[in-house]
């Protein structure tokens, strides 16, 4: 008889690291791969970031730091609050996390007990719902489309109440949309009114090319926060994140820290501390982006994909492919295998109308974007 296995892994794959996993195969038999698909900056971590880690590892212990962090690291995660947003956030509300997966991992056991309804927006990040789901919390499915610019408003969420939690992104991901300040605000007023807890997925914020970007924290004392360095900071490697947690959720978040994780690795939290020293670098990456951004703005129109969401910020271009397939999963499989260019399948993103979009991500080095399309306008 076989021994019982939890149902708590029982979840959907993340599809985008299946793409990665083939496209890496395709690259080790030989064969030329240009990666469109993961939400990864082309470059490594910024150099001022690689000399700090270099200088601890031959000078300092690197043992476990306190629960929530490095004191000097929380400070300068609360000076980035006061410069870059012109808000207040108390150094005691800050938490470094491993990554910002651990942040949601945190949060949700904080927050919500098993069978709590909490909506998460489609498309988005799909480990939001499989992490819910593991939990035994509820993933509310609140659809979006083009009309709405892919963000939830409180009309659409009025469809779907009693809710005990939101999740929201701008950026989001895949559609790099933002939500504006009064929008924000709206949203923020709503899960006030309803009782509800506002997550707020922020690791994008940094990378936005013409709206502006508020902090969820600024507009609701109740709001989870989760932020990350593997974005701007381009550090996904380093697995390491912070989140601002509201005061009643201080002790519980500190509780969970503690047993889940101890706390985020030594050397992740000195070279996330150095990364705030970064910036001139950092914002040639931003540039980057938005150059890359406006030469598929161009030229995807000319491989077929003329149907794009607003890239307000992230690096993601959501393309409506309707036109060429219903499955979404087979068209990326057949462009990878004819052209080594890798994208994600919107059904990754969007369970009910994924299968006709794509993800395009232009995190990459600008000749990997150009050679992609040039790779695709080779077999259209």
């Amino acid at each position: 008889m076989a021994l019982k296995a939890s149902k708590r892994g029982c979840i959907p794959s993340f599809m985008v690291m299946d793409v990665l996993k083939a496209a890496n195969q395709k690259k080790l038999d030989g064969e030329a791969v240009y990666h469109l698909e993961i939400g990864q900056p082309g470059t490594g971590a910024p150099r001022g970031v690689v000399g700090a880690v270099g200088s601890a590892v031959t000078s300092e212990q690197l043992g476990y730091t306190d629960a929530f962090g490095l004191p000097s690291l929380r400070e300068a995660i609360s000076k980035h609050y006061r410069d870059h947003y012109k808000f207040d956030v108390p150094v005691e509300r800050i938490a470094v996390t491993a990554g910002s997966s651990a942040g949601f991992v945190l949060s949700f056991l904080a927050a919500f007990d098993i069978g709590d309804r909490v909506a998460v927006i489609s498309p988005g990040y799909p480990c939001y719902r499989h992490i819910l789901q593991a939990f035994g919390i509820t993933p509310v499915i609140v659809q979006t489309d083009a009309n709405c610019r892919f963000q939830p408003t409180p009309g659409l969420l009025e469809t779907v109440l009693p809710l005990d939690g939101l999740i929201i992104a701008s950026p989001s991901n895949p559609s790099g949309t933002m939500l504006l300040p009064e929008e924000l605000g709206s949203l923020s007023d709503f899960c006030d009114v309803e009782n509800i807890r506002l997550i707020s997925d922020e690791i994008y914020h940094g990378i936005s090319y013409e709206r502006q970007e508020v902090t969820a924290t600024s507009l609701n004392s109740d709001a989870i926060v989760i932020n990350s360095f593997s974005k701007y900071f381009s550090m996904t490697g380093w697995r390491i994140g912070w989140m601002v947690i509201p005061p009643e959720l201080l002790h519980s978040v500190e509780c969970l820290q503690q047993n889940l994780f101890i706390c985020a690795p030594a050397i992740s939290q000195v070279a996330a501390e150095a990364a705030f020293h970064c910036n001139d670098e950092l914002e040639k990456l931003v540039a980057q982006y938005r150059r890359n951004r406006d030469f598929l703005i161009e030229n995807l129109p000319d491989v077929g994909f003329d149907r794009c969401a607003p890239a307000d910020g992230a690096f993601y271009i959501y393309a409506d492919v309707s036109a060429h397939t219903n499955n979404s999963e087979k068209f990326c499989q057949d462009i990878l295998n004819a052209t080594g260019v890798a994208l994600t399948p919107g059904c990754d993103f969007d369970p009910n109308f994924g299968k006709t979009s794509v993800r395009i991500s232009y995190a990459e080095a600008p000749d990997v974007i150009e050679q992609a399309i040039a790779q695709l306008q080779r077999s259209n």
